[in-house]
Order: structure tokens, then C-alpha cells, then sequence
């Protein structure tokens, strides 16, 4: 597989970042792909940690070790601490899912961000809010030393208006790599908003589980999303039924971008990588699991796209 113009890493949780990472690895290892040359980066939440790592220089085969996200339930049984924290960023994405799920009737996403941004934010104020600390990833994103070069794009939602916020781009306000990142992976109900200049900002899967149309593409561009919440499945419960609107999202959104002239491609977890993360995106018990299945499914992503590249020679 060629290197696109633009990657964009969406949100998923602990499992999420792992499944990128490994995607990542294995189109690196069996194709020309080099994940550190493309011209711009889009992320969200999970996205985030993944994307500002790549623009520090980060090989995604060095993060495929036993780091978690802060909140991951590190051999926690399901019924304690971190399936409570899956149960509560399932609810809070449950009810935003709806909101996001509405632009897909007439696929204006566009135009519909006002009325959306009226929506999320009085979903939002009925949530409380989160207690648990981002510092620590804060501090990780910090001692790799990322900055904002121009490539990177990070996204998060603002609290008080329900707008969503594109950190690195020209008019977004001033914040650190480490704050945006922070701000994109507090997921609401959960993790304490990033606070800054009088402004709090949350997760930016709670306007896009990919805001795949965010990007700053042009006819001609190449654009290669990553969609770990599209993993889920109607079979996993109440959490499986936002699986179809997330690839639903990040299709409509991909649409918006063809129209630009740009080519999408859209990689949701396989079968396989679909049952090695299951309902819980935070369980880290599983991501032996799920980078195995990820390399495996990043492996066959290049050689079917080298098959395409041989034949269209």
C-alpha cells in the first residue's frame, strides 16, 4: 500500500490505540507504507495518542507493548473499576451517537455542524462530569517531545458550546500538543475535561467517531481512515448497536471528502480483529489479542492493495 496524504486515527479506547498501532505495523512491514511520511495527521481521542506519536517519530511497531491507556482495566474483572468505566463511555456515547447518527439523513454534515453543536452541548450538560485524571498521558505526550509542526490536527469538543474544536489548525485556540491530546481522550462522564483559558474541552469522538471530514483535503489526496469503534457489533449488546452508526459516520464523512475530489479509504477491524476486542474498548486483557489480529489484518491490507496496484499496471 502506497503512504497517503492524510491519516486519520479515530477514537476506541485502550484497544483502539493498540489495533491502530498494529494496523500501522503490519502495512509498514509488507508494503512501501511509512507511516511517519504522510503530509498531515487527524485524530481523535485514542487517534490523538497514536497521531502525535507518529509526528514525534514514533515507529507504531513501538507501541505495540503492554503500555495501556490511563483507565484501561489492567486485569480487572468485568464487574469492578474498568467495566464500569466501559459502561459509562458506552451511555454518554450512546446518547451522542443519536445526535450524530441525525446528519446521515441528508449527509450535510457540513452544513449541519449549528444544530449539531446545540444538540452535543445539551447532551453534554446532562452528563456529569468526569473525575478521573489525564495527567499521566498528559506527561507521556510531553517527554516525547511533539509539537505542533503543521501536520498535526487534534479533535475535541468545547463543553459550553458543543462545537467541535480542531486543535492545530490556524484558528484553534493555543493549547500544547499534550493539552489536545488530553482534551480529546477525556470522554465525558469519565475523565476530567481539559481546562484552558477559561474553556473546557472533552473527547472528540462526541462529535465524530473518526471526524473524518475535518481533514484538510483537496482533490487528488489520498486519505487513509482508521475506525477501531467500527469493530463493534450488534451481537456485543447495548455497546455493539454504535458499531453500525460509527462506520455509517465515517462513511457519510468520507462521502463529504470524495465530493472535494480527494480517494478514501475507510479500514475497520476485520472479523478477526472485531473478536479480539469485543464490547469493552478499555480491556486490557485483550490487547495481546488485539495487536496480534491487527499486524495480521495490516499485513493482508498491503498485499491486497499491492495485488490491486500489480493488476491496475
Amino acid at each position: 500500500m502506497q503512504t497517503p496524504d492524510l491519516l486519520v486515527l479515530g477514537g476506541g479506547g485502550t484497544l483502539g490505540e493498540a489495533w491502530m498501532s498494529a494496523v500501522l505495523a503490519g502495512l509498514e512491514a509488507h508494503s512501501p507504507f511509512d507511516a511517519h511520511a504522510c503530509r498531515g495527521y487527524l485524530g481523535t481521542s485514542a487517534g490523538s495518542i497514536v497521531a502525535a506519536f507518529l509526528v514525534a517519530g514514533m515507529d507504531p511497531s513501538a507501541r505495540l507493548g503492554r503500555w495501556s491507556a490511563p483507565g484501561a482495566s489492567d486485569g480487572a474483572p468485568p464487574s469492578s473499576g474498568g467495566g464500569s468505566i466501559a459502561r459509562r463511555a458506552f451511555s454518554a456515547a450512546g446518547e451522542l451517537a443519536s445526535v450524530a447518527g441525525a446528519p446521515l439523513a441528508s449527509l450535510a454534515l457540513v452544513s449541519s455542524a449549528p444544530g449539531g453543536a446545540l444538540l452535543r452541548r445539551a447532551l453534554l450538560g446532562r452528563i456529569p462530569a468526569g473525575r478521573r485524571s489525564l495527567a499521566q498521558l498528559g506527561r507521556m505526550v510531553e517527554q516525547a517531545g511533539v509539537g505542533w509542526d503543521g501536520r498535526l490536527r487534534i479533535a475535541a469538543v468545547d463543553l459550553a458550546s458543543g462545537r467541535r474544536v480542531v486543535f492545530g489548525s490556524p484558528r484553534a485556540p493555543a493549547v500544547s500538543v499534550a493539552q489536545a491530546v488530553q482534551a480529546s481522550c477525556a470522554i465525558p462522564g469519565v475523565f476530567r475535561p481539559l481546562e484552558a483559558d477559561g474553556r473546557r474541552y472533552v473527547d472528540g469522538g462526541a462529535w465524530s467517531p473518526t471526524n473524518l471530514d475535518a481533514v484538510e483535503a483537496s482533490s487528488g489526496d489520498r486519505v487513509l481512515c482508521l475506525n477501531p469503534t467500527g469493530s463493534l457489533r450488534p451481537s456485543a449488546g447495548a455497546a455493539g448497536a454504535f458499531g453500525p452508526l460509527s462506520r455509517g459516520i465515517a462513511a457519510s464523512e468520507g462521502l463529504v471528502l470524495r465530493r472535494r475530489g480527494a480517494r478514501v479509504r475507510t479500514i475497520n477491524p476485520d472479523a478477526a480483529s472485531a473478536a479480539a476486542m469485543g464490547a469493552n474498548l478499555m480491556d486490557a486483557r485483550r490487547r495481546e489479542r488485539v495487536v496480534e489480529a491487527g499486524i495480521a489484518q495490516g499485513r493482508a491490507a498491503a498485499i491486497s492493495a499491492a495485488g490491486g496496484d500489480s493488476r491496475a499496471a
